[in-house]
């Protein structure tokens, strides 16, 4: 009977509510114990919808794989806006640090195709310019030549 199940869960505030206990209810597992451990690992994006992977076994072991948010999602969440600019280039939304950039990005470098996080800020970058978001009060393009010119070496080295 061993099976796989995929939910999305608001991070760190998973329940044994649905959309999960209607899913774990009928399997051999302590649906507690894999909420808390749910909540455990996605703590850290408070809230925002995250897709999460449960694998279990007959002896009531499993295992849980988290997902990361997608990139607009966690700049939305971390700017605190709903939707994007309808016209990204004109009519901007909301402006990022460089520590937010830099923290969505470590975030997100698992999914990213990038090696380090200078790399990984550039992609988060260009979802911001997309969104219309301004990072440090920057257009998203300019923002971007100033991390190609090396600007924000320093903020962006490896931890």
């Amino acid at each position: 009977m061993a099976g796989t199940i995929e939910v999305l869960v608001p991070g760190g505030q998973a329940n044994p509510g649905p959309p999960l206990g209607p899913e774990l209810g009928p399997t051999p597992v302590d649906v507690q114990a894999v909420v808390q451990e749910i909540n455990d690992q996605t703590e850290a994006f408070d809230g925002t919808e995250v897709p999460v992977t449960v694998e279990y076994e007959d002896d009531g072991s499993f295992e849980i794989d988290v997902g990361v948010p997608p990139t607009a999602a966690l700049v939305k969440d971390e700017a605190g806006f709903e939707t994007g600019s309808g016209e990204p280039q004109e009519d901007f939304v909301a402006d990022l640090s460089i520590d937010q950039v830099k923290k969505i990005a470590e975030q997100k470098k698992p999914d990213l195709l990038a090696y380090d996080t200078k790399n990984a800020a550039k992609e988060v970058v260009g979802t911001c310019a997309s969104m219309g978001v301004t990072i440090e009060g920057d257009d998203a393009r300019e923002f971007k030549e100033k991390v190609d010119d090396g600007e924000y070496d320093d903020v962006l080295a490896e931890a």
